[in-house]
């Protein structure tokens, strides 16, 4: 299936992404599709990140932290 581009400009653009990357004009403009396509397929990076940070901010506190296990005078496990 042929595309035609009507658009003067897009086509200097293919042809200067073309010359930039030594690709052919087809290999140019699948490569900017694809990589469009991956960007925005990829979840929002900043939201996933708010989202864990919550999810730590969640777990609540706890005084024994540091070590939870209790010791006795001999310096054994209870």
């Amino acid at each position: 299936m042929a595309v035609q581009i009507a658009n003067p400009e897009v086509v200097r653009k293919i042809e200067r992404l073309a010359s930039v990357t030594g690709l052919s004009k087809t290999a140019a403009v699948e490569m900017a599709v694809d990589r469009i396509l991956r960007e925005k397929g990829r979840p929002d990076l900043e939201a996933q990140i708010i989202a864990l940070l919550k999810q730590v901010d969640a777990i609540p506190d706890r005084p024994d932290w540091v070590d939870p296990l209790e010791w006795d005078e001999h310096g054994l496990p209870r």
